[in-house]
């Protein structure tokens, strides 16, 4: 059984400038991510290793996902500082969704 009225997305998040750069606005963009968890947008995210950006597993409404992906981007400090690009990939799993759902 699929989440009722959503989709999922998976966000490569690669920085555009300096870790040292990036590192001086990681509270807002963790103080955003926050947010959009208690939103229940946000299912898990965290940095690459090596550190030249980070990965974000979304969960997204069926309505129109591809703006609200939009909104999600243009919303992050990184992004609206200049200092990181999304690559946003909406994404249909199907093993293992049952999981992703309890989440």
């Amino acid at each position: 059984m699929r989440y009722e009225n959503r989709m999922y997305a998976i966000a490569i998040v690669r920085y555009r400038r300096p870790l040292e750069e990036v590192l001086k606005q990681i509270d807002p963009h963790r103080a955003y991510l926050r947010e959009l968890q208690k939103q229940g947008r946000l299912l898990v995210s965290g940095p690459l290793d090596p550190r030249h950006g980070g990965a974000l597993l979304l969960r997204v409404s069926e309505e129109n996902p591809l703006a609200e992906l939009d909104r999600i981007r243009d919303g992050d400090p990184f992004v609206t500082n200049g200092l990181a690009q999304y690559e946003l990939l909406p994404w249909l799993p199907n093993i293992g969704l049952e999981g992703l759902e309890k989440l």
